[in-house]
């Protein structure tokens, strides 16, 4: 062999290598961390749902987070392998969850996910490991593996583990629409006595709002749920509008609690849950407010939390309506990354 053939192919070899991690790379898309209280801590934020757009919601959040608060955050998508574009409508590839490893917290919108072995292992070590979760709107039904699969019991309708995981880890399954879906809102209040929770800091009853409705949850809910939030039911899709008269909003059903989950190997999680979310929901400023407060304290920050959290959209942001089907197609992670 020449003697100058070996660094030439190693030479390439290591351009194969730098664009192989490059393109694998291109699957999510990550926000550096900065100065601020969330320095040195790490989020995860998995987006993957056919219905509310948390693949336009959660980079939002995600670059809030980071621009806002110092938190450094890698966002997941749904990505189809065909093509590298970010796809809902594949509900079994969630590429990046290597980085959960080392991750200090989850904020996850998933719906109806049905993962291979080895993603699902990599999600239920994090959920194992006792470190905290936050999970959005559908994240309650995130999961729909088959049975006879080696995770099967995470499904949302798991007989043999109540309820799966959305029962067991976040407090409730899904349920029902309790409101009239696409034509009441939620308007978010809050119990008495809960005001001065941290994750309500700067927040006052009435000023959360969505266009997506309550969602049904038994009451009481399970364990140690700790309701923050109640939804009532609004007669229309405007904050302005009214409540609904009548029996929707008696009682009305949390939206927003608190719980602990005891891992199977004995280590207990925070837990903080939404039925809200959905990227239309996050144009509210109260709602983005308690996600960003949930993380703070999530990740035992609470007593840095500021008066009134910073959570000022950061670039544009104007979210696609939900509906099914409804995402923009051709979209890859890299249209998600900040921009200077």
């Amino acid at each position: 062999m020449h003697r100058r053939s070996i660094p030439a192919i190693l030479l390439a070899a290591c351009g194969f290598l730098s664009v192989s991690l490059a393109s694998a790379q291109d699957h999510w898309v990550r926000y550096p961390g900065g100065e601020g209280p969330g320095k040195g801590k790490k989020i995860v934020l998995i987006s993957g749902d056919e219905e509310y757009r948390s693949e336009e919601g959660l980079p939002q959040l995600g670059k809030i987070l980071s621009k806002r608060h110092g938190f450094e955050c890698t966002v997941l998508f749904a990505v189809n392998p065909k093509d590298g574009t970010i796809d809902p409508n594949v509900n079994d590839n969630i590429p990046g969850l290597d980085s959960l490893a080392d991750a200090d917290l989850v904020i996850m919108l998933l719906r109806f996910r049905n993962l291979p072995d080895d993603q699902m292992e990599k999600l239920v070590a994090y959920i194992e490991s006792g470190r905290p979760i936050i999970a959005l709107r559908t994240s309650t039904h995130a999961f729909n593996i088959p049975a006879g699969r080696k995770y099967a019991d995470y499904s949302f309708n798991s007989k043999t583990w109540n309820g799966g995981f959305g029962r067991q880890v976040l407090g409730e399954t899904w349920i029902s629409h309790h409101g009239d879906h696409g034509k009441q809102a939620t308007r978010g209040i809050i119990p008495a006595g809960k005001q001065s929770h941290p994750i309500l800091k700067g927040i006052a009853s009435g000023e959360i709002f969505g266009p997506t409705d309550v969602y049904g949850v038994t009451i009481p809910l399970p364990g140690d749920s700790d309701p923050l939030v109640l939804g009532e039911v609004v007669a229309g899709m405007n904050p302005t509008d009214p409540p609904l008269p009548g029996k929707k909003n008696e009682p009305m059903m949390p939206v927003a609690w608190t719980k602990s989950y005891k891992t199977r190997t004995g280590a207990v999680a925070k837990v903080f849950t939404t039925t809200m979310g959905a990227s239309q929901d996050l144009t509210n400023e109260a709602l983005r407010r308690m996600i960003v407060n949930a993380a703070y304290w999530a990740t035992g920050l609470e007593n840095k939390l500021p008066e009134k959290a910073d959570v000022a959209i950061v670039g544009t942001y104007e979210p696609t309506k939900y509906s099914f089907n409804g995402f923009t197609k051709g979209k890859k992670p890299s249209d998600f990354a900040l921009t200077p």
